[in-house]
């Protein structure tokens, strides 16, 4: 399992979150692009512009490489060196993948303890103790849950946000709880896929978390279907 359309979904679940990922993936992908055409033809024929445009596509764009993250990782689309790897025989290439799955998963623990203290204060939550591992939660955390974003409008089926996490104030701005929520989100996520990766690669399932040989793949591909071509003539 070399790259990323080697991915198959296994079962009814597996492939009901599959077509999730990819259809959230597009659609992040289809509003910026959407909001971007918008804002240059209102800019550029209307001399005007959706002033909260350039902020939903920002965090439209930090939500699709997060993600994009955890998913390159389920189907190994992540590209990387593999150069030295290949040299070594079957038995240390599996040894090596399976020591940097090791520290992927370290980081990935650390990311999720950064993600979780960056978003909870505004979510009205405690950040974790501990410099590098969550030791437990502390109660001296600064509730920043009244924060806005610049430009965002409220939207009217989050204002049960204001009692829940503002105090019963009102924003008069998209809170910043929002659009942050995809990083623990995310952090989650990707710690899951990377689980999962080195279950596979424990199984032998699959080889690395890289996708390898893409070139060569690329230029196999290129003249499979140049000689196919050359046979219909």
């Amino acid at each position: 399992m070399s790259g990323p359309s080697a991915y198959r979904p296994q079962g009814v679940f597996s492939q009901i979150v599959h077509e999730f990922e990819e259809t959230a993936i597009a659609v992040m992908l289809g509003l910026m692009t959407l909001l971007t055409f918008v804002n240059v033809i209102l800019r550029y024929v209307f001399n005007t512009s959706v002033i909260w445009g350039l902020e939903v596509v920002l965090i439209l764009f930090s939500w699709l490489v997060l993600f994009g993250i955890a998913y390159g990782f389920k189907i190994t689309a992540h590209l990387g060196v593999d150069a030295v790897t290949n040299l070594a025989g079957p038995t240390w290439r599996r040894r090596l993948a399976l020591l940097s799955a090791g520290f992927c998963l370290i980081y990935a623990v650390l990311m999720m303890k950064g993600a979780w203290d960056y978003w909870a204060p505004f979510a009205g939550l405690e950040q974790t103790t501990g410099r590098w591992f969550p030791t437990g939660f502390d109660p001296k955390t600064r509730d920043q849950a009244f924060f806005e974003t610049d430009q965002v409008p409220m939207l009217g089926f989050l204002r049960f946000l204001e009692d829940l996490i503002n105090q019963g104030e009102t924003y008069s701005k998209l809170p910043r709880v929002v659009p942050y929520t995809m990083l623990p989100v995310a952090a989650a996520l990707i710690l899951l896929r990377l689980v999962q990766a080195t279950i596979e690669l424990l199984q032998g399932k699959r080889e690395s978390l890289i996708v390898s040989h893409e070139a060569e793949d690329a230029v196999a591909d290129a003249r499979a279907a140049d000689a196919t071509m050359s046979g219909g003539r």
